[in-house]
């Protein structure tokens, strides 16, 4: 019922930026956490950045003071501003946002991916 599109991803040099959207749709009265995921060529998945409703921020050791993660609540959109990027980065990013639907049920709904590659 909640349905997440992402966009922004694609090829870039590293030192380039790039970044990356996902607006959130359907039945919601309430997004809280929103935030994004990654999985590179051979590597598990995993957590990028998060952030919270209110706004508290929390990032991977890996991207700290790369990346900022933001949130437009009147949207139901994310973003990921993504800059000095490395070819580490390379992988496909995953959306991921929770929060509760009109109807008072629990939602967590992820982004079919979108792939960034950054060329050395």
């Amino acid at each position: 019922q909640v349905q997440l599109v992402e966009s922004g991803g694609g090829l870039v040099q590293a030192g380039g930026s790039l970044r990356l959207s996902c607006a959130a749709s359907g039945s919601i009265l309430r997004a809280n956490d929103m935030g994004w995921h990654r999985q590179a060529p051979g590597k598990q998945r995993e957590l990028v950045a998060m952030i919270a409703r209110g706004g508290s921020t929390n990032y991977a050791d890996s991207v700290k003071g790369r990346f900022t993660i933001s949130r437009d609540n009147a949207k139901n959109t994310v973003y990921l501003q993504m800059s000095s990027l490395k070819p580490e980065d390379t992988a496909v990013y995953y959306c991921n946002v929770q929060g509760t639907t009109n109807y008072a049920g629990a939602f967590d709904s992820w982004g079919q991916g979108t792939e960034v590659t950054v060329s050395s």
